[in-house]
């Protein structure tokens, strides 16, 4: 069988599917600070109509821009690889698939929606937008594709990552971004985070909130705000990966695999893949999709499925996902891409309905798992991937020892090229394993109790 699977440029998928309509049980709302649900209008200031329809969607296929693909085929469709030498090393009967997002030119997936986002925000005539990153690479596919249409970006990146990954910095500056520190002194709101605490690590959703509040105070109207994971546009547009991963499977006669895993730390990764085999699953397929998180930020494993706010100072809407509250500010891991304290709506409806069954992880098993892969496949990982590659290894071990020749695949979401500072405090015995402690959880948890509760819907099925 090919290492390497390759579609056609002719094949590259030409709609996103949305998962939102074939949900047997629908999203809930997200809801304004007065517990009603929004209406599209009061996202306005925040993103474009065009983009706000596609967010509140329930369509399933949506039409790809010519304009969009024109870029994508700079590195898509991406190769689906095969991980012979894994699976020689491990003596699994298993056949071990990744889909290769690392070949983009930022090297993660981040860039099949950041080239959609800046598409449809320059369409609707916006000069600015300002998003905010964790490891950066969310960041550097911002900065990459507001270069590629002419329209001027500006990154919040998260202190820790902004200390930790000065590379992915650089990256943004070389496609003329500009990437400060956050929390920073840009922003009323970075201003009062760093007077209350200013040895703060930062997060997420504090960098969030400074990039929002620039986006909305920008007097002229041609600012907005973009998000990289969570929302519902988002996960539609990271859906090609997935769909181009089932035309590959089928070349090599498979009509689906037993296993789908993917890292998860906002959503869009994981969705990106999994979606299109979850509506394979709705529709009576035999699946296992496993969304993989570090036990330091155990958002879906641990943290409360709750109406909660996806930023700091409370200025998103109220979403109902899975969260560890959004005043949480999770331990330094390296696997920065994991630490948000939420996680997208669609991921968490698909958990309650028993579509998804999550897992988290010790950032030291990821790192054995990582070096073992550098070792056997020769790729380098990013700290994020290795989560998927670490509950890959424990599939393929299991099907050895039950003797049953499973077809696993996953989303490789990116390289480490610019994470090797994380290897190095792995090899030289820097890093230790770190689990959320339960009074922290209450702790992060209790700015829940006064907002609004979703109900619990799921079919059962599953």
């Amino acid at each position: 069988m090919d290492v390497k699977i390759q579609l056609k440029e002719a094949d590259i998928p030409k709609q996103w599917y949305n998962l939102a309509a074939d949900l047997p049980n629908p999203l809930q709302p997200p809801l304004g600070p007065d517990g009603k649900p929004i209406t599209p209008e009061m996202l306005a200031p925040v993103f474009p109509m065009n983009i706000i329809e596609q967010e509140v969607s329930t369509q399933r296929w949506i039409d790809i821009p010519e304009e969009i693909l024109d870029i994508l085929y700079q590195w898509r469709p991406a190769p689906l690889r095969r991980a012979m030498r894994l699976e020689k090393y491990l003596k699994t009967p298993a056949k071990i698939f990744y889909k290769d997002e690392s070949v983009s030119p930022p090297g993660s997936h981040k860039p099949n929606t950041a080239v959609a986002q800046v598409y449809y925000n320059k369409v609707f005539g916006i000069e600015k937008i300002t998003t905010e990153t964790g490891a950066g690479q969310w960041g550097s596919a911002l900065a990459y594709a507001c270069s590629q249409f002419g329209i001027e970006c500006k990154v919040y990146m998260v202190r820790i990552s902004f200390d930790q990954k000065p590379f992915r910095k650089l990256m943004m500056q070389v496609w003329d971004a500009k990437c400060v520190a956050s929390p920073s002194e840009d922003t009323e709101f970075g201003r009062k985070i760093l007077k209350e605490m200013p040895d703060t690590p930062g997060s997420l959703g504090i960098a969030i909130s400074e990039a929002v509040e620039d986006a909305v105070k920008d007097e002229t109207g041609k600012t907005r705000y973009s998000l990289g994971s969570v929302l519902n546009h988002v996960m539609l547009h990271q859906t090609i990966m997935g769909l181009e991963a089932k035309k590959q499977l089928k070349m090599v006669g498979i009509d689906k695999p037993d296993i789908v895993i993917g890292c998860a730390g906002g959503g869009s990764n994981f969705a990106g893949l999994a979606f299109p085999f979850a509506a394979d699953k709705i529709n009576g397929a035999d699946i296992e999709i496993i969304p993989v998180e570090p036990t330091a930020c155990p958002t879906m494993t641990r943290g409360e499925f709750a109406y909660d706010y996806g930023d700091t100072a409370c200025m998103t809407p109220l979403m109902a996902m899975h969260t560890l509250g959004h005043a949480f500010v999770p331990a330094p891991i390296h696997a920065g891409g994991l630490r948000y304290h939420g996680m997208a709506p669609l991921v968490c409806q698909g958990i309650v309905e028993g579509l998804f069954k999550p897992r988290s992880l010790h950032q030291l098993k990821c790192y054995e798992a990582a070096i073992l892969w550098a070792k056997t496949e020769g790729f380098i990982c990013a700290p994020e991937t290795s989560h998927a590659i670490a509950t890959v290894i424990d599939e393929a071990v299991k099907a050895k020892e039950e003797g049953k020749e499973k077809v696993i695949i996953f989303s490789y979401s990116g390289h480490g090229l610019m994470d090797l500072t994380g290897y190095d405090a792995y090899l030289s015995g820097k890093l230790t394993d770190y689990e959320l402690p339960e009074e922290d959880l209450n702790k992060s948890t209790s700015v829940l109790k006064d907002l609004p509760k979703p109900q619990i819907k799921k079919t059962g099925k599953w």
